[in-house]
């Protein structure tokens, strides 16, 4: 194997181990985000239960009125 052959294989290697190491970067704050958005996901939905257990009840007063 020749010396510029060699210099190129060992340049395509650098190459796919600075993308990995970019590509590593990308999926590690993705999954942060992620993980925050699960997070607010989850408190959205638990607001969302909560009010819904607080609303008062559709009574004869409280009726919708059926254009609604």
């Amino acid at each position: 194997m020749t010396d510029t052959r060699l210099i190129e294989i060992e340049t395509k290697v650098l190459q796919q181990d600075l993308l990995l190491e970019e590509l590593n970067d990308v999926i590690y704050r993705q999954q942060l985000q992620i993980d925050q958005l699960e997070m607010t996901l989850n408190q959205m939905a638990k607001r969302l239960r909560e009010s819904d257990a607080v609303q008062m009840p559709v009574g004869p007063g409280n009726e919708r009125p059926p254009h609604y």
